[in-house]
């Protein structure tokens, strides 16, 4: 009994000792990283759905509000797939709430040209006319939206990423205006949490914003106002996704 007491308070104490190791690097990281615009940028959140936002980007936003940005957001959709639009909207919102994006920087494009369908390829230069105006009216700085692998493959992300990759490779962006990029990952380093760490320390070529646990449970907050999509396979995605503590990123 008393080497499982030992074990036990070993184990308590490497826990700890490793929450604070994080937290500390965390703190570090909250540092301006080099490349990103500084405090007071216009930047805007590119997503396809209600949920992306907490699920896959919380990081990336919690992470710009260390520095001061002023962050908008636009969602190219409902999120109607299973006839819960005007849900997600809503919840949408409160999410963003949370998240520190005010209700009159958020956009929601409710269209069909742009239907929530992991079988649909939006058209990439309806998507990229639509965003270089946001862009435009809005004076953005700085755009982050998903990469070539949508993180989920879904084809509604992949499509957002094809749109700004043709106005930059087009020269169409204004000048001074930067784009991230979410880095995918393969299965294994999506589900293994905070263990991705040193990973990503290895393979992040631009940007890196590691969550501290506060802001961790600030970005499940945010995940569980998103109440119609909180599936049990969700509820673990929550518990286990790197997503919701760490986010690479590269620029385009």
């Amino acid at each position: 009994m008393e080497a499982v007491g030992f074990l036990c308070l070993a184990a308590a104490i490497l826990a700890w000792g490793f929450l604070w190791v994080w937290d500390s690097w965390a703190r570090m990281k909250s540092l301006e990283p080099a490349g990103v615009p500084g405090d007071g940028s216009r930047t805007l959140l590119v997503i396809a759905h209600p949920d992306d936002e907490a699920m896959f980007f919380a990081p990336t936003v919690l992470g710009l509000a260390r520095l001061r940005h002023r962050l908008s957001l636009l969602c190219f959709s409902a999120g109607n797939y299973y006839n819960q639009g005007e849900v997600r909207k809503k919840e949408l919102l409160q999410s963003c709430d949370v998240l520190g994006i005010p209700s009159s920087s958020i956009m929601i494009i409710d269209n069909r040209d742009f239907p929530d369908d992991p079988d649909v390829q939006w058209d990439t230069e309806r998507v990229a006319s639509i965003l270089l105006q946001h862009i435009d009216a809005n004076g953005i700085n700085l755009v982050v939206t998903f990469d070539a692998g949508g993180v989920s493959g879904h084809c509604n992300h992949v499509a957002l990423y094809a749109a700004v990759r043709t106005l930059h490779s087009e020269g169409k962006l204004p000048k001074g205006c930067s784009v991230l990029t979410l880095q995918s990952v393969n299965v294994l380093r999506k589900y293994i949490s905070l263990l991705d760490l040193p990973f990503s320390l290895l393979h992040t070529r631009d940007v890196l914003f590691v969550l501290t646990s506060k802001e961790v449970a600030r970005a499940k907050r945010a995940m569980s106002c998103h109440r119609s999509q909180l599936l049990w396979f969700r509820r673990l995605y929550v518990l286990c996704s790197r997503y919701m503590r760490i986010n690479s990123l590269h620029f385009l």
